[in-house]
């Protein structure tokens, strides 16, 4: 029903098309009714001349007969001037009936229709009961792994596209659209922009600039978040409106850099959610090697709860059973003094040498080789364009496809690499090449594609992390407050209000992990956050659940409790 209203309000609200619409059909229905009048008299005319004599409905139901080109034969001229008539009404009504008029229903009826049906699925004006919803101005990787975060946390969202057929397009895939243009101050007013939670920019930087201008004409308070592909842009978009300006190449650059460890026993944070800290250590040389988590008591003694372990870029979430061996990598979610006390306890003060080879000048190679300066990280960058790297003297020009290119940065002592070019083929290849080179080399690969993810992981990454997943990230985390942390491509630790249906029960009872396949690291309560929680106690309405999973353990915990 809802579908019919609007198709109806659009095709009726189209004002004086529709009208003048209407009035050419009444001009040829009278044109048509003018000459049945007409040839049921010339065939009353005809017939007396012939001696046949016909009623005025008879003259009526030949005439019909004859235009409609069926031609029953019950009633039949005898002279050649009657035959001659009667090709004439045959002809006539062949052209008006069978051509003008279902030219003109098409033109004037079912061509309007099918626009204001297309209105109703693309339309101009968001409803005016919208608000809190999201906007769009653009549908690209960020834009899509974006929009499922806010499907997943039920949010209204709505994708301004200029072209109505690329609206179409993205209407039939199942995402929420608006048509307008981004320059015009009149589209954010349509689209409610005053009442919206926030406005995503996420188009070049100029383009950008342009879009927070043209939303503060029409909305003053609104939050604008945008992407930034020059730091030089940063102070622009700023100055033009945005609260937010996130420049991705260096936030995954930094982030990828993140995971470079020193092998000396200490934690590293990667990231935090709320005021949980969520780190890795790696076990080798310590004395956790050999137990099991159980026996660590990590939980009982330092409050820090382990979420699950690595072992050669697979993750595993942490049990009670699982043996640490030397080439796991715990990670850890607990507060920062947790942590220090961890790394008193477990630290080796060995750490072992780090060299660090980058696969890609670009702002994301360029970002992790500042992050590893910072920490004092030896490293060469390769990049086939010269010149294009100046800040940064360790660099190697030349194919990283090539043999001769990779022994010269040092690949054979290298302990890490770290591919960063924006093509995912290339990264899956270097990759793999890499993989085949050095198996025991930790490798770090950059996945523009969420999809390719998983075939970054078979080729031999041991971490991906993902420029749409990143960026869509820290855009939500504008929305909600930093209650999102993708620790690697596929895994995520994200904070959920508590479901009334998980009210009065205990996390024993309600078996989440067994259920959905997600941890719980945390119970937030009245500005404090719990790792080491009772897992027999009722959960209570006002508490937070502070969780990690993969999408699909992610997607399952939300529709079956949320």
């Amino acid at each position: 029903m809802k579908t019919i209203a609007a198709l109806t309000t659009a095709y009726f609200g189209q004002g004086q098309f529709q009208h003048g619409n209407v009035r050419v059909l009444l001009r040829l229905i009278g044109l048509l009714l003018a000459l049945v009048v007409i040839y049921s008299l010339t065939f009353h005319v005809i017939m007396e001349w012939e001696g046949q004599h016909h009623s005025w409905l008879t003259g009526f139901y030949w005439t019909m007969v004859a235009m409609s080109t069926l031609g029953f034969g019950d009633v039949t001229f005898q002279s050649d001037l009657g035959r001659m008539f009667s090709v004439l009404v045959v002809v006539s009504g062949t052209m008006f009936m069978l051509v003008l008029l279902p030219f003109t229903f098409i033109q004037f009826f079912y061509g309007p229709w099918l626009e204001a049906r297309d209105a109703a699925r693309a339309p101009r004006t968001l409803p005016p009961l919208v608000r809190g919803h999201v906007l769009l101005t653009a549908y690209g990787p960020v834009d899509a792994a974006l929009i499922r975060r806010l499907k997943q946390f039920k949010t209204p969202y709505a994708v301004i596209v200029p072209d109505i057929t690329a609206a179409l397009a993205l209407h039939d895939e199942g995402i929420s659209v608006m048509v307008g243009d981004l320059d015009d101050p009149d589209t954010y007013r349509r689209a409610r922009a005053d009442q919206a939670a926030l406005v995503v920019a996420t188009q070049s930087d100029p383009v950008n600039t342009s879009i927070a201008v043209t939303v503060r004409e029409h909305a003053d308070t609104v939050p604008i978040v945008a992407l930034a592909a020059s730091p030089a842009s940063v102070d622009i978009l700023e100055l033009a409106g945005c609260q937010n300006v996130i420049e991705l190449g260096k936030l995954l650059g930094q982030a990828m850099a993140r995971r470079v460890f020193a092998g000396d026993g200490r934690s590293h944070p990667i990231g935090q959610v709320v005021d949980l800290v969520i780190a890795e250590a790696a076990a080798a040389g310590t004395t956790l090697v050999g137990r099991s988590l159980a026996e660590s008591q990590l939980r009982a003694q330092l409050r820090l709860n382990v979420a699950g372990v690595w072992q050669r870029g697979h993750y595993r979430p942490g049990r009670p059973e699982t043996v640490v061996t030397e080439d796991t990598m715990l990670l850890l979610a607990g507060a920062k003094e947790d942590l220090k006390a961890y790394d008193d306890l477990f630290a080796t003060g060995l750490p072992t040498e780090i060299f660090v080879v980058i696969i890609g000048g670009g702002r994301v190679g360029r970002a992790a080789a500042r992050a590893l300066s910072d920490r004092g990280i030896d490293h060469r960058i390769i990049e086939k364009v010269a010149g294009r790297v100046r800040e940064n003297t360790n660099v190697v020009v030349g194919d990283a496809a090539d043999l001769e290119v990779l022994k010269e940065a040092g690949i054979d002592r290298a302990s890490c690499a770290i591919v960063t070019t924006h093509e995912d083929p290339i990264n899956v290849y270097l990759t793999l090449y890499c993989r085949r080179l050095r198996p025991g080399m930790l490798i770090l690969s950059r996945a523009t594609q969420e999809r390719n993810a998983s075939t970054l992981h078979r080729a031999g990454a041991d971490f991906v992390l993902s420029y749409a997943s990143t960026g869509a990230n820290a855009i939500f985390n504008t929305l909600r407050r930093s209650r999102l942390l993708t620790v690697a491509e596929g895994l995520d630790v994200f904070t959920a209000v508590m479901p009334p249906s998980l009210v009065g029960k205990s996390l024993a009872g309600a078996q989440i992990r067994g259920e959905t396949g997600v941890n719980v690291l945390a119970i937030r309560e009245h500005g404090r956050t719990e790792t080491r929680f009772d897992i027999n106690a009722p959960l209570r309405a006002e508490a937070e659940l502070i969780l990690i999973g993969d999408p699909e353990s992610e997607e399952l915990f939300f529709s079956k409790y949320v």
